[in-house]
């Protein structure tokens, strides 16, 4: 395996998190997502948008390759409400991942862990004190990653449409004191790595 890992994302890199972006919608979630919305993936506006939004952005290398990407910073009132519309107490201090994504070719080589610990480094440092995430509900292996982490659902979903068809997320939070496990043990087989 080639030095892997994580830094601050740069213009340069937005095709690259795109192809990402693109190879884990068409693959790994190609089960939650219609695919009238991963056939009309427009590579060109996608890694355009990527060029303007790098403020919180890492990606994963391994070697010279982009392996993965996280994005995260503040968590909006949006993302913190719960059922009715209430945000919590502690809102000021909340970071959000709002996406980490890792191409199904470099997984479980740990890219994952380190975007997450990294992320949540970013996130303390700002201030924060606690993390959150959405996942989809149906994406057991972003689940079982996140719990691995600490991170647990905390009762919360939402419905967002997804080219025309619903798409269920979970909401899931925890601890932002995360250490990177660099050798697996036995009782790591069949996790993510973190």
């Amino acid at each position: 395996m080639a030095i892997a890992h994580v830094r601050p994302a740069t213009p340069d890199d937005a095709a690259a998190v795109t192809a990402v972006q693109r190879e884990v919608w068409t693959t790994a979630w190609a089960a939650f997502l219609p695919a009238g919305l991963t056939e009309g993936f427009d590579d060109a506006a996608v890694t355009a948008a990527w060029e303007r939004s790098v403020d919180g952005l890492l990606v994963a290398t391994e070697g010279d390759a982009v392996a993965g990407f996280v994005l995260a910073g503040p968590a909006s009132a949006d993302d913190l409400a719960d059922a009715v519309g209430t945000v919590p107490d502690d809102a000021g201090s909340v970071g959000l991942v709002a996406t980490l994504l890792v191409s199904p070719r470099w997984g479980r080589r740990g890219h994952g862990g380190r975007l997450l610990v990294t992320a949540a480094e970013a996130l303390r440092a700002a201030g924060a004190t606690r993390g959150i995430t959405w996942v989809p509900e149906r994406d057991a292996a972003s689940r079982a990653f996140y719990a691995r982490a600490g991170w647990e659902p905390d009762g919360t979903v939402r419905t967002l449409d997804a080219g025309g068809r619903p798409l269920r997320e979970v909401r899931l939070g925890g601890p932002l004191d995360l250490q990177f496990a660099v050798q697996p043990t036995a009782a790591d087989l069949g996790l993510p790595l973190l």
